[in-house]
């Protein structure tokens, strides 16, 4: 069966807990909708009734992290006429073990107006894998009401209770909570119940440290930048997790509302994305992955000594139809390793302590031995994957669909497979490892160094391919040793790595900007010439916004203004048309002037690093590039200001808050820096 959509579904969401609902608040017994926690649906009904009739929706708002406001009337109360009199106001509010709301009926009328207000309440305890799989056919769970104005129920060590006080609780058929309501003329009434959930079993939990940045203001000319980072903040601050055994190390959970939890990937980047607003969140995220590194070879679960895991669950986790089933601890990624090891570095050069630092190079040094061993299992060079245990993931870079990595023509690569990007990757991991450890004054900086430019050579070597596109690098090598001739957005990826000339830096960013890859509201997974492409396909011609934004990222770092430009102008034109919370991904068709983006309906909103992606556009434009080890700060904004004038307030190097801003004249400046740390416009 179909997964279920998602794209028309009100999330309100405040890490581990998310609610889906219909636009109007209600929550029905149908496809995703509920209130999840941790990977269980806790809540499968939540209807309003008053008078026994659904209230008429009009509005809803998100009002902040883990709120929303919906609005709805009751037109059959109150005065007669073509005016509504009587008002219902719903505020949802999650919390770190449940979820309130707060009913609140308000009457315009002239005489007074009764009302009886009834909640339908019901629980199926379903596994988030088997609603995402489109199975979830779990009948309610029995309720009992164990006070006057109280529901619970019970599963495997779960508990559930819903309090409404002064409220009826009745546990027969249909579960509910109902308030007789009398307002005076022009009077108002508020109700509240809540939901508190009991979970002994749940792997991840609500971060219990104070927030990792602090209050951030952007002013823009394009105001289209300042709602999308203010959304932007609200979602991430939202989607804050933590283990129970560190709760004060906290990491964001990859998206809502399959991905609630820890993701390898997902949330380094997502960290990666965020060190101008701070290290804090990049250090609990290392040290969370650090401690669940691999250790030993376990093919069942694709662990290996050194390896950073891809994706922490309650249970096993079901791949759609395909019948294969992830192990709840799971170690099926590629990228993930390489990717570690940079974010220690980039966090180190942003100014996390060096004591902090120093304390996880143990686990740097076993990433580097998985580089060395297990990440290149036949001894050719480069980092490839793949799935020996049969029930793992096919694919396994952040393009990890079945059908991800294609030839020009449309057939699909057989593993082994390694990746152009992962290569990238790797290439400024062994650089950047190699600057920690003489910083640090450990052994194997030159042996890393020399492993980059082994790598590089060989890259260019077997990467390269020249077809209708002209030269550009391949996606990937197969398991022949074949180049992947696809020309898709893992390119961009390359920028920045150190493993391209600025010739090839040059011809890339042409081929990004080209209208195969940029005529949409982004950066195309894959070129509108290639025969796989499909602009609703989940990795072969959708737009990600997070791959949007690391690409227009390195292409500012490298100088290729224009090209940045035109891609962030895109992200933003969907940010509208979104309400300003980027999905996950969304349709590759060109731009419309006269619409938007089309959605991609089973796209997870909130995405962790969708909403990072609002921070990479301004730190983009804005060009701010610390170095704190070396006491230098590069400041590089984009050429002519292309976004118009912009300040970001609140942003943090070494710990201290800083201020820069660009003109309309592309000038730039910063304020708050550190002292010692001596500003730079060149490299």
């Amino acid at each position: 069966m179909p997964q279920p959509l998602l794209h028309d579904l009100v999330s309100t969401v405040l890490a581990p807990a998310s609610a889906l609902s219909g636009a109007d608040g209600q929550i029905r017994q149908t496809g995703v909708q509920g209130l999840f926690r941790a990977d269980r649906r806790v809540l499968s009904l939540a209807r309003l009734l008053v008078d026994g009739r659904e209230p008429e929706a009009v509005q809803y708002v998100p009002a902040g992290a883990g709120r929303t406001r919906f609005v709805s009337l009751a037109r059959w109360l109150g005065d007669p006429g073509a005016d509504p009199t009587v008002r219902v106001t719903r505020v949802r509010e999650l919390t770190p073990d449940g979820m309130r709301e707060r009913l609140e009926l308000a009457s315009t009328a002239a005489g007074p107006v009764t009302a009886t207000v009834t909640v339908e309440l019901a629980c199926d305890f379903a596994a988030i894998e088997d609603v995402k799989s489109g199975r979830a056919t779990t009948p309610p769970a029995p309720a009992a009401a164990p006070g006057a104005d109280r529901l619970a129920w019970r599963s495997d060590g779960l508990r559930v209770t819903a309090t409404g006080p002064g409220a009826r609780a009745s546990a027969a058929g249909t579960p509910t909570l109902a308030w007789d309501v009398a307002l005076p003329p022009r009077g108002r009434a508020a109700l509240e119940w809540s939901l508190a959930v009991e979970d002994p079993a749940a792997v991840v939990v609500a971060a219990a440290a104070p927030l990792e940045w602090g209050q951030v203001r952007v002013a823009a000319d394009d105001r289209r930048i300042t709602r999308l980072v203010e959304r932007s903040l609200a979602d991430l601050r939202s989607l804050r997790l933590a283990e129970p055994a560190a709760p004060g190390d906290t990491f964001l959970g990859a998206g809502v509302p399959w991905f609630l939890t820890l993701f390898g990937r997902d949330s380094i980047w997502a960290a990666r994305m965020l060190l101008p607003l701070g290290t804090r969140l990049a250090a609990g995220t290392l040290r969370v992955l650090a401690r669940r590194q691999g250790a030993r070879l376990d093919p069942a679960t694709g662990e290996a000594p050194g390896k950073i895991m891809h994706e922490l669950r309650r249970e096993a986790f079901p791949l759609g139809e395909s019948g294969r089933r992830l192990p709840a601890a799971y170690y099926g990624t590629i990228d993930a390793t390489p990717l570690w090891i940079s974010l220690l570095h980039d966090a180190w050069r942003w100014g996390l302590p060096e004591p902090e630092v120093a304390a996880l190079l143990p686990h740097l040094e076993a990433a580097l031995g998985w580089l060395a061993g297990p990440a290149d299992p036949d001894g050719d060079g480069f980092v490839e994957y793949v799935d020996t245990s049969g029930h793992g993931l096919a694919n396994q870079g952040w393009k990890d669909s079945g059908d991800a990595v294609r030839f020009h023509h449309g057939g699909q690569a057989e593993p082994p497979i390694a990746l152009a990007e992962v290569q990238g990757y790797a290439h400024r991991a062994a650089l950047d490892a190699a600057a920690l450890l003489d910083a640090f004054g450990r052994p194997g900086a030159d042996r890393w160094r020399a492993h980059a430019a082994a790598l590089n050579e060989r890259f260019r070597a077997a990467f390269w391919v020249d077809g209708e596109h002209g030269p550009f690098p391949a996606l990937a090598l197969d398991r022949d040793k074949r180049p992947v001739d696809a020309l898709t957005s893992n390119a961009g990826h390359l920028l920045g790595t150190g493993l391209l000339t600025p010739g090839e830096s040059a011809r890339v960013a042409a081929l990004l900007a080209g209208p195969g890859l940029a005529e949409g509201y982004g950066l195309r997974t894959m070129s509108a010439r290639d025969e796989g492409f499909s602009p609703l396909s989940y990795h072969c011609g959708s737009i990600w916004p997070h791959d949007t934004a690391i690409v227009l990222a390195a292409l500012a770092r490298e100088g290729f203004a224009a090209e940045a430009a035109g891609l962030a102008e895109g992200l933003l034109a969907a940010a509208e048309s979104f309400g300003y919370r980027l999905p996950e991904l969304y349709g590759g068709d060109a731009r419309d002037p006269a619409g938007g983006p089309v959605p991609y309906p089973a796209a997870c909103r909130p995405q962790a690093w969708s909403a990072a992606a609002a921070l990479t556009v301004a730190h983009a434009a804005l060009g701010l590039y610390p170095d704190v080890p070396g006491r230098r700060v590069l400041l590089r904004p984009l050429t002519g200001a292309p976004l118009g004038a912009l300040r970001a307030e609140g942003l943090r190097v070494a710990g201290r808050e800083v201020a820069v801003s660009v003109g309309h004249d592309g000038r730039a400046a910063v304020t708050g820096l550190p002292e010692g740390l001596l500003v730079h416009t060149d490299e």
